[in-house]
């Protein structure tokens, strides 16, 4: 496939897109009253003082509080959705199937998964979380890379969303998930079973930093460096009846998710963004470890724009999806797409030129 007749297809997307936004907001005014509120489900972690506490971008958006006051002014709250890091996924789209959440920010992975298992979620807000991958093996272990770990086990939580950037690395490498025994753990279990033999390697995010920490493992291949696509995203999606029902809603959180990425872009967000994260439970020291020597430039992280890489991602991931058994019929990814609240909001913030594709 070309890259012209991606840019083609793209842009007919994005007019679509607006074009259905045009009609939406007075066809919601009209049959629905505002819900009582706006429920968005986020990672929460225990922050040293007890307190729950939400990281990244959505913790800045709770922090600054605008959008709990402009929601304020139409009578609506805005309520947060803590969900666990060791089960993100499932929460999250149990949470959608029974309409207990509006949003969520959550992985690109189970979000197709969960769009062909019937559910209807769209991607209203790109960017914001591109976590690198990492692949540990035991302290002691002889192996250099992941050709040396055929036939061996590698613990990896299926459909979580960095099993993506595993298949990646495994295809590069002349392999597939066949050449491995796949130990299906999620992480805690995984961080175990790496530190005490039960597995020879471990495909994680960057709490592979505790386990060099501790002197149980040892990374051998990061993410650090491109190809940018073998990285983990994360990021904002909305049910689709709420998209159709409150427009209005859906656009304020937007728009004040993109305030946040355009501060947390600039001057000083980097130091903010650690600061937050270690407020969150972090250690300080692994979130700038998994910072330092990353390719993608700092702005450019933050970026809200739907391009064609994009796009190609998730048709990329969405056939892996298919052909790894995760989804049962092929998923067309052009529907989860609505860029239409991201544009507007650029358009209100005066930030049209501020990101580049």
């Amino acid at each position: 496939m070309s890259l012209k007749f991606l840019r083609l297809t793209w842009r007919k997307v994005l007019a679509t897109a607006m074009a259905a936004s045009l009609l939406a907001p007075a066809i919601a005014a009209a049959a629905d009253p505002l819900p009582a509120a706006v429920r968005i489900a986020v990672v929460a972690r225990t922050a040293p003082s007890g307190k729950t506490v939400f990281a990244g971008s959505a913790a800045q958006v709770a922090a600054q509080g605008w959008l709990a006051a402009e929601l304020g002014k139409l009578g609506v709250k805005l309520e947060w959705v803590p969900v666990t890091t060791n089960s993100v996924a499932t929460q999250v789209n149990e949470a959608f199937a029974n309409h207990s959440i509006d949003l969520a920010q959550y992985g690109d992975l189970p979000s197709i998964i969960a769009n062909a298992s019937g559910l209807q979620t769209r991607l209203i807000l790109p960017g914001g979380s591109a976590n690198n991958t990492y692949l540990v093996v035991p302290n002691g272990s002889t192996a250099h890379s992941i050709k040396d770990l055929k036939g061996k086990k590698i613990a990896l939580h299926r459909g979580r969303p960095w099993e993506y950037p595993f298949a990646r690395l495994l295809e590069a490498n002349g392999m597939s998930l066949r050449d491995v025994k796949i130990l299906n753990l999620n992480p805690q279990a995984g961080a175990a079973a790496v530190a005490t033999g039960g597995a020879d390697a471990f495909f994680t995010l960057s709490d592979a930093f505790l386990l060099e920490d501790k002197k149980v493992g040892k990374i051998i291949w990061a993410s650090k460096a491109p190809p940018q696509d073998w990285k983990m995203r994360a990021e904002l999606w909305a049910d689709s009846g709420f998209l159709q029902r409150w427009p209005q809603l859906a656009q304020l959180v937007v728009t004040a998710y993109v305030r946040e990425h355009h501060r947390a872009a600039g001057a000083g967000g980097e130091d903010e963004y650690v600061r937050t994260e270690a407020a969150a439970g972090q250690v300080e020291s692994v979130v700038r470890r998994e910072l330092a020597g990353d390719h993608t430039p700092w702005q450019a992280r933050w970026s809200p724009l739907f391009t064609a890489s994009l796009r190609q991602h998730y048709v990329g991931e969405a056939a892996y999806a298919k052909s790894a058994g995760l989804i049962a019929r092929p998923l067309q990814v052009d529907s989860l797409f609505a860029p239409q609240f991201v544009n507007q909001a650029l358009a209100q913030l005066k930030l049209q030129t501020y990101w580049t594709p």
